[in-house]
This record gives structure tokens, C-alpha cells and sequence, in this order.
């Protein structure tokens, strides 16, 4: 049954709350935990870069990526962590 547009669209009431924080599961080898860390860190600046209109790697130096960490209040990355946040820019497309 197709549903009708008054039924598709929703209004925002409460103004956006990122989701609570839990800990991470126990028993995993560090690796993981880093990996893990790095990959979220990565996504977050991956976000700020998009909606700063950067949307290509070639766009994202190294130095771009570390001050909109500096902006959005994260740590600086490392090299390894501005490769990745290039490889998530390109595979966003």
C-alpha cells in the first residue's frame, strides 16, 4: 500500500542529542580496541570535513584534516588516521 505524504514526512521536536556513550565490550585484544578508536575518530572528522565542503582526499592534506580537529575539538590525528579519514572520503562516494 503506498503511504501518503503527510504519512512519509516527520518533523524534528527536540533538538539533536548524540547517542549516550556505553563502554566497549571487555576481553578483546588491544588491537581491536585501537583500531576501533581510530575508526570512529576517522568517521567524526570524515563528518566535519563533508559539511566544511571538503569532499574529495586530494582536497584533505594532512594539515586541513589536523585544524578541523582543532575546530570540532579533537585530538590531532596521526598520519595513519588522516590516511584513513582520505580512504573514507573516497569510498563516500
Amino acid at each position: 500500500m503506498p503511504a501518503t505524504a503527510a504519512a512519509r514526512k516527520s518533523t524534528i521536536i527536540t533538538p539533536y542529542r548524540p547517542l549516550e556513550k556505553r563502554p566497549l565490550p571487555a576481553g578483546r585484544p588491544r588491537k581491536w580496541y585501537v583500531t576501533h578508536n581510530r575508526r570512529l575518530k576517522a568517521m567524526r572528522l570524515s563528518i566535519a570535513l563533508l559539511d566544511s565542503g571538503i569532499y574529495l582526499p586530494t582536497q584533505a592534506s594532512n594539515e586541513k584534516i589536523r585544524h578541523t580537529a582543532e575546530l570540532v575539538g579533537i585530538r590531532p590525528p596521526s598520519d595513519t588516521t588522516c590516511r584513513l579519514v582520505r580512504t573514507l572520503l573516497r569510498y563516500s562516494r
